[in-house]
């Protein structure tokens, strides 16, 4: 399947969060959703040779690697190892406002420096062949949005993007918290349909405040291109990608349920344990498969407090399915 296809649904990249276990696990529930990295600084990989963060298998794709930076040359060579590595997209980093990503002069401070981000993209692009897209906010700080968003999208358009997530929220970077920035600045959707149609080359998908599969699909039958889902898929993963692939993807449905989808992971967890990784570096990703269920609540302590323990393996996760009610098992 393309990738802009793909991008129809996909799971935001978010630091701790969409690890390699937890894109394995949210591969289960959705065949088609595109998965993204944690944000992968440039930094590290170029001058700190910390390629292990390009790790990933194969299951995942299509998975996007998502790099925050604002050096052009060292995006290029980034860029560059993440499409070596084997990531179907390249993806730039100009919304998150966390002070660390402030001092290192990228993330949303990048809305500033439209001009900056054009250059790092064109650098990227020349540097390997995956599609380089851009995920940005529809401004910051004092900024009018409707002034600032047409020529950021304009500019990065000229050089060759033709993909970008827009998350329909101001930064804030002085006074509000990276947790305050994803829930105070009011959410402007409309603005973002507005560009959609200003822009109808680009391929836009729509980011903040859309928690299901139907909120999904009524942006999409607005006319955007893509709807990007973050912590309520996390959160709540079955609900919004267990049933996706038919819902938003036009594909024949399979059987997958989420007693399924938990077996599945099984031969996975037992291969990482192998190679040293604890259990609950990956069973913390499948906290919320039941959430809304009957027995979720015995489902998560029992996860949270069993897997956790020295020499935890899959019968704990044997047992927290056994201990849940049919009704949930068959959900």
């Amino acid at each position: 399947m393309k990738l802009n296809q793909s991008a129809r649904l996909s799971v935001a990249p978010m630091m701790d969060w969409t690890d390699r276990h937890c894109r394995v696990f949210h591969r289960q529930l959705s065949g088609r959703a595109l998965l993204f990295t944690e944000m992968v600084t440039a930094p590290a990989l170029v001058r700190g040779g910390a390629v292990h963060l390009l790790d990933h298998s194969a299951v995942e794709h299509p998975v996007a690697l998502q790099l925050g930076g604002a050096d052009p040359a060292e995006l290029a060579e980034a860029a560059r190892l993440g499409a070596a590595a084997g990531f179907d997209e390249i993806n730039l980093n100009c919304g998150c406002p966390s002070d660390r990503v402030q001092s290192g002069t990228f993330g949303a401070v990048l809305m500033k420096s439209r001009d900056l981000v054009a250059e790092c993209c064109a650098a990227m692009i020349a540097a390997q062949p995956r599609e380089v897209t851009v995920k940005c906010r529809i401004g910051v700080d004092d900024q009018e949005p409707r002034d600032v968003l047409p020529r950021f999208l304009e500019a990065i358009r000229t050089v060759g993007v033709r993909r970008v997530t827009i998350h329909a929220r101001k930064a804030w970077l002085q006074g509000l918290s990276p947790k305050e920035n994803r829930e105070v600045p009011p959410l402007d959707h409309g603005l973002v349909l507005e560009m959609k149609r200003a822009f109808p080359d680009l391929h836009v998908s729509l980011n903040g405040g859309i928690v299901s599969r139907d909120g999904a699909r009524g942006w999409l039958g607005r006319g955007l291109d893509g709807v990007m889902i973050g912590r309520a898929a996390y959160h709540d993963p079955a609900g919004v990608l267990l049933g996706a692939d038919a819902d938003i993807f036009g594909e024949p449905g399979t059987a997958m349920t989420r007693e399924a989808a938990a077996r599945a992971m099984l031969p996975y967890i037992e291969a990482e344990l192998v190679k040293g990784a604890r259990l609950h570096q990956i069973t913390r990703h499948m906290l919320g498969l039941f959430h809304g269920q009957p027995g979720a609540r015995a489902w998560r302590r029992r996860l949270g407090e069993e897997a956790v323990r020295e020499g935890a393996g899959p019968e704990v996760l044997e047992r927290a399915l056994a201990a849940l009610p049919e009704a949930a098992l068959a959900a």
